[in-house]
């Protein structure tokens, strides 16, 4: 049996997650919490072996109560969010779970599903660690986000143009200059890719070459050669091709796209 703890400052959400919990035999919930600061006293207390926590809370932010948890008592975070920009990155890299509202019994069920496997298979110091790189995620997103229109100044023949960040679609080293895709033009800028790479922060960007990042938000498709090497269409209508060293890689990150992954 699980215990569980549900924290969200929305009645029909917290609603929504007690029914759903109470349809799975092996969970019982301890403690509903619609503020912040009293559920992390509660959870101080008595951690719970499951936590259900909403990201944005009218008293405290969802990533700094989890924060304020004790890593030596950490119960397993599946976070609760009405907003996809967060789910759209940060959880692909981490080994919790979210669920995007509203959400439905299959979805719930996957999360689970999810859950269950990680209890039997992970250690303490695994979820210290889990939550360590989910949080980082999370808090890079928002900082991004928090920060709109970010704006790109390159050039194109001779004539400089400001960008919008969110329209560039691949990024490739060029000796001392970086390109830059949008659509179907190019433009340059004297860069290195690590430095595109913190730039770009904001946006999904998957390395898939030495030399190569492209924006996940403008994959169109995505093929295989016959040596396993993955084929990007991007929204402009151009291609690229992964390298044999980063195939794993973006393979496993792929796959964190399926609906019903692990």
């Amino acid at each position: 049996m699980m215990t569980v703890m549900i924290v969200d400052d929305e009645p029909v959400a917290r609603r929504t997650l007690r029914e759903c919990c109470e349809r799975e035999s092996d969970l019982h919930i301890v403690g509903e919490y619609g503020d912040g600061n009293v559920a992390l006293e509660a959870i101080r207390a008595k951690p719970p072996d499951l936590l259900f926590l909403d990201i944005q809370i009218d008293t405290v932010n969802g990533m700094t109560l989890a924060r304020s948890l004790d890593p030596e008592r950490l119960p397993f975070i599946v976070f609760v969010t009405a907003f996809d920009h967060y789910a759209l990155g940060a959880f692909e890299v981490s080994a919790t779970d979210y669920l995007l509202k509203p959400f439905d019994d299959e979805r719930f069920r996957q999360t689970m599903a999810r859950v269950r496997r990680r209890r039997e298979a992970e250690s303490g110091g695994d979820k210290q660690v889990a939550l360590a790189t989910l949080l980082s995620q999370l808090e890079r997103k928002a900082q991004g986000l928090a920060l709109p229109g970010a704006r790109i100044l390159a050039e194109s023949g001779s004539r400089m143009h400001m960008l919008d960040a969110a329209s560039v679609e691949r990024v490739e080293a060029d000796r001392n200059y970086i390109k830059l895709t949008v659509g179907r033009d190019i433009f340059h800028t004297r860069s290195t890719l690590q430095q595109a790479e913190k730039s770009l922060q904001s946006q999904q960007m998957l390395r898939i070459s030495r030399s190569c990042l492209i924006n996940v938000e403008h994959v169109k498709e995505v093929s295989r050669t016959p040596r396993g090497d993955f084929i990007f269409v991007l929204a402009g209508g151009t291609t690229v091709t992964s390298s044999e060293g980063f195939r794993e890689a973006v393979r496993e990150y792929l796959g964190r796209l399926k609906l019903g992954s692990p």
